[in-house]
């Protein structure tokens, strides 16, 4: 199998790698996540939106009909999965199988952020208006980027109160144009993939502004791990093709795989990398090794 990849970082490609029974096929697939157990959750745009795989690619199970209108961000922590639900403005954590947790925002209500151009807001608002990711942080609260109509981050208790919001539509230091995933570091900061900026800006927990990182078409999804390096899903750009991207927690570019259509992206406690494909409605798995 040819690979992928470059030094320590090389990968098999694997394509279609969860397999559904037979007769069944994949909506939309937004995002993939492995718990600590490494199996694979696919959150697709279809009933059930959370279908359950083991390492081996093989139907588990699936959960969540009902629940969720418009699937779009999905993040494992603990024994808790953490998701957005992009149409209908509301943001929901659910135990593992299923059984829903927290619920924020109220279903079809907006917050008012006027004229939208090209996912532009004409002002920042309140939560929610078509929210990106929801993430726990070790504090205790709970992050929620709010991009496809809104410019913000907010920040929750654990029991559900806005705590605090900040960000706005632009491109200097601090704005955004389409915050579209979140992660944490090491210290508790947090880094936003600003995906029409083309770039991931990084915040400490109260919403101060560290820095970024450019050179990247738009980051579709941010995840963290074991190892402590970041997996980044990049949109194609420059007449360049999407790619999975993993870097440091420098920043320094450590592999850049080149993928179908990539909305987002998981990583196991192996290293192995699974691509959610939103045009091919699949999931390709990048298997490390080396």
């Amino acid at each position: 199998m040819a690979q992928t990849g470059t030094g320590e970082y090389r990968y098999e490609l694997i394509r279609d790698f969860c397999k559904l029974p037979p007769g069944q096929t994949f909506g939309l697939v937004s995002r993939v996540a492995a718990d600590e157990q490494d199996r694979t959750y696919v959150f697709q745009r279809k009933d059930p939106p959370v279908v359950v795989f083991d390492r081996a690619g093989k139907y588990l199970g699936a959960w969540g009909s009902g629940e969720v209108t418009d699937p779009h961000g999905l993040k494992i922590v603990g024994h808790t999965v953490y998701t957005t639900d992009r149409s209908d403005s509301v943001a929901k954590s659910f135990s593992l199988d299923g059984k829903v947790k927290l619920a924020l925002g109220t279903a079809g209500q907006h917050s008012d952020t006027g004229k939208v151009t090209n996912w532009l807001v004409e002002r920042a608002a309140g939560p929610f208006n078509h929210p990106t990711e929801m993430l726990p942080h070790p504090n205790g609260d709970i992050y929620i980027t709010d991009g496809y109509r809104n410019a913000r981050v907010h920040r929750f208790s654990a029991d559900g109160k806005l705590k605090a919001s900040w960000g706005a539509p632009g491109s200097a230091p601090g704005q955004f144009h389409l915050p579209h995933s979140i992660a944490l570091d090491d210290t508790g900061n947090l880094l936003v993939a600003d995906r029409s900026n083309r770039r991931i800006q990084f915040f400490t927990p109260d919403g101060d502004y560290l820095g970024e990182w450019t050179g990247m078409g738009g980051p579709n999804d941010i995840s963290r791990g074991k190892d402590g390096n970041y997996y980044i899903a990049e949109q194609e750009a420059d007449g360049n093709p999407a790619h999975c991207t993993v870097r440091a927690p420098d920043g320094t570019v450590l592999a850049k795989l080149e993928s179908r259509h990539v909305h987002g992206i998981g990583v196991d406690s192996r290293g192995d990398i699974y691509a959610g494909l939103t045009q091919d409605r699949s999931v390709d798995k990048f298997v490390r090794v080396a």
